[in-house]
């Protein structure tokens, strides 16, 4: 019996440590999206939206499998978002289905661990690195 309750206790304090370390990750991952969005409006630079995405995401990832969880499912919340501001604003007439493909498209390149500056537009300041 005491076996048995030392390996839950065991399991339990590994749980919890592992589950705090995802915790973390996932918090600094939301905080890198923060920071992609943040530039994005800041830089206001025609042609560079796919390549904040990218870089939000792969900023995210970079910090483990909770920085991973919270890029997507941020992602996944805008664009979800974007496409009901868009149906009352346009109806259905499929207005931003290509965009918002094309986002998603950048947002796994960049959880992927591929490099966001393959998106990069020419021209863009170096202070968005």
């Amino acid at each position: 019996m005491k076996l048995f309750t030392g390996l839950v206790f065991c399991s339990l304090v590994l749980g919890v440590n592992s589950w705090l370390s995802f915790m973390t990750e996932a918090a600094q991952g939301a905080w890198d999206m923060w920071r992609a969005y943040r530039d994005m409006r800041e830089a206001n630079y025609i042609g560079a939206d796919k390549y904040f995405h990218a870089r939000g995401n792969f900023d995210a990832a970079q910090r483990g499998p909770g920085g991973v969880w919270a890029a997507e499912v941020l992602s996944n919340a805008r664009e979800n978002s974007q496409r009901v501001t868009d149906f009352f604003k346009y109806g259905d007439s499929g207005h931003g289905a290509e965009d918002s493909e094309a986002d998603q498209f950048a947002n796994r390149w960049g959880r992927s661990g591929k490099d966001p500056n393959f998106f990069r537009p020419p021209g863009l300041p170096d202070k968005y690195k």
